[in-house]
Formats: structure tokens, C-alpha cells, sequence
């Protein structure tokens, strides 16, 4: 029961980052119909962003204070994704308006690979720290009730608790605010929300945003962990699995999706790796997404379209 324990509440915590990221894809796609493959290179971009800024602010300006310089290096970052935020909007997106999905998809490759060059062109391409002085040391929990406790990582842990704030302000955020709603709006018709006065490139230069900030946290939070380094968009595209699992339009799917795909790579490693001879955490989430796609595809709490004749 302990194994059992201490492996569930690991693939939680994953699961909630993979959340993080996911939400990234659902609010771009419920705003604009985008499906955004830039996701992944927006994360790597934010952590590059961060880990950069983070050992340039103390040359430039003589500051010490880790706290202080974190803080500063955030802002910067967030300013930096701010302004890649509308210059994607303006100089991609809104000159594609109404486009097949094939064309905006294909927009969103192409950003990619810029933010990937563009990114090592800017920050370099060695593999870079982010240290915002988060405990590394583990914790051992009901050490009384199992026998050796349950193993739980403090750096996991405090992510887990940033990332599942942030998501629940964030789904605050849509519900019960006027720019939410707006949000909502764009999502359930353009037409009628631009009918009503809603400007729907001002809404979709906010979900950019948005969803820069996310990838700014999840960088952040998967660079201390792993190391600043181009692999890490690679991490990111474990969202995608999650997507197709809770449904692309619905916020609480991203939750949901990502908490089972956490928990389940963490159990099926942990129970049939060996007698499979393991490897099995790499692939389990796209089986499993596949597996949707053939039996539901909308996802589980995605919209089921009919189209009648």
C-alpha cells in the first residue's frame, strides 16, 4: 500500500503539471479555433527567457537578492511574452482570419520552429538553471504508518500546489470576471460576440497572453526541475495526450486529463514496466489518446458535433 501511495500521489503531481501545460492549448483553441503546436516552444522560450534574465539582471544592475532578482527576471519575462503574445496576433493570426484549420495549424509550426532558432539565437543554446529556491530535499510522509514512510519530493510538492493555483484562478478568472465571459463568448460564436461589441482581436491578444504567462509558470516550474534546455519543448508536448483526453475545449478536461495520464504512466510503469521490461511512462499517454480518438474523440468532457444534412 505504501509503493502504492507514494506512486499515485507522483503520478498526481505530474499530472498537474501536465495540466499546467495543457491549458495553454484550451484557452487558445476556445478563443480563436487555433490549435496551437507553438505551445511547447512557448515554454521553452519563457524558460530561456527566465534563466537568462535571471543572471543577466545582477551584471547590468549590481543586484544580489536571489528573491529580488527572480522577481525582476518574472517581470521581464512576462513582458517579453506579453509582447510575442501581440506580435503573433497581429502579424500571423489576424491576417489569417478564417482560414482552414490546416493553414492556422500549419502558422503555428512555423512559429514553433522561429521561437525554437529565435530563442537560441537570443539566449544561447547551452542548458541553463533556474534556481527560485525551491528545497530539493525529500520528505518522508506517514513514516508511523508504512513501513519507510512515503516518498514525496518538496520541489514536486510546491509545484504541484503553484500549478493547481494557478489553473483554479485561472478557471476563477473565466467564470466570474466580464473579460472571462468575453472569453467565453469569442469561444461560443465570433460572429455573435462581435455582433455584441466584443473586439475579437483585443480578446485574442489577451488569450495569447494568457497563455504566454502559463508557459511562463510551467517553464519555470519544469526548468528547475529538469534544467533550461531545448528537450524541454519535448516535455511540453506531453500535453497533447492530455488535450485529447479531457476534450479541447473544456478547461476542467485539461484537469482532469492530466491528472489521469499522470496517474496512469506513473501505475503502469510501476506495475506492468517489469514484466514489460518497462519504458513504458514514454508512450502509455499516446496509446491512451489514441485509444480516445477511435472510441470518443471529442475527449471526455469535449462538445459532440452533429452535423445534419
Amino acid at each position: 500500500m505504501g509503493m502504492f501511495l507514494e506512486t499515485l500521489i507522483g503520478g498526481l503531481m505530474s499530472g498537474m503539471l501536465y495540466s499546467l501545460i495543457a491549458l495553454g492549448f484550451v484557452l487558445i483553441f476556445k478563443a480563436s479555433g487555433v490549435f496551437n503546436f507553438a505551445q511547447g516552444a512557448m515554454v521553452l522560450f519563457a524558460a530561456l527567457a527566465m534563466a537568462r534574465f535571471s543572471e543577466w539582471i545582477p551584471q547590468w544592475t549590481g543586484l544580489q537578492g536571489k528573491v529580488l532578482v527572480n522577481v525582476l527576471a518574472f517581470a521581464v519575462a512576462l513582458a517579453l511574452m506579453v509582447v510575442l503574445a501581440w506580435a503573433i496576433q497581429k502579424l500571423v493570426l489576424s491576417r489569417l482570419v478564417n482560414q482552414e484549420g490546416i493553414t492556422l495549424l500549419m502558422a503555428t509550426l512555423g512559429i514553433t520552429y522561429f521561437l525554437d532558432g529565435f530563442g537560441q539565437t537570443l539566449f544561447g543554446s547551452a542548458i541553463y538553471k533556474i534556481d527560485v529556491g525551491m528545497p530539493k530535499d525529500p520528505l518522508f510522509l506517514f513514516d508511523q504508518t508504512f513501513p519507510g514512510g512515503i516518498l514525496v519530493g518538496q520541489e514536486d510538492l510546491i509545484a504541484t500546489g503553484i500549478a493547481a493555483l494557478l489553473v483554479g484562478v485561472l478557471s476563477l478568472f473565466f467564470q466570474y470576471t466580464s473579460t472571462g465571459r468575453a472569453l467565453r463568448a469569442v469561444a461560443d460564436d465570433h460572429q455573435a460576440a462581435q455582433s455584441i461589441g466584443i473586439p475579437l482581436a483585443r480578446i485574442w491578444v489577451i488569450v495569447w497572453s494568457v497563455a504566454g504567462f502559463v508557459a511562463l509558470v510551467a517553464g519555470i516550474i519544469w526548468g528547475s526541475k529538469l534544467g533550461v534546455q531545448f528537450s524541454l519543448s519535448l516535455v511540453a508536448l506531453k500535453a497533447l495526450p492530455v488535450v485529447i483526453l479531457g476534450g479541447l475545449t473544456s478547461v476542467p478536461g485539461a484537469i482532469v486529463g492530466g491528472l489521469l495520464i499522470g496517474v496512469g504512466e506513473k501505475l503502469s510503469e510501476a506495475y506492468l514496466g517489469p514484466m514489460l521490461g518497462g519504458g513504458i511512462e514514454i508512450w502509455f499517454a499516446y496509446v491512451l489518446a489514441l485509444v480516445f480518438l477511435l472510441v470518443r474523440p471529442q475527449g471526455l468532457f469535449g462538445e459532440k458535433i452533429i452535423d445534419r444534412v
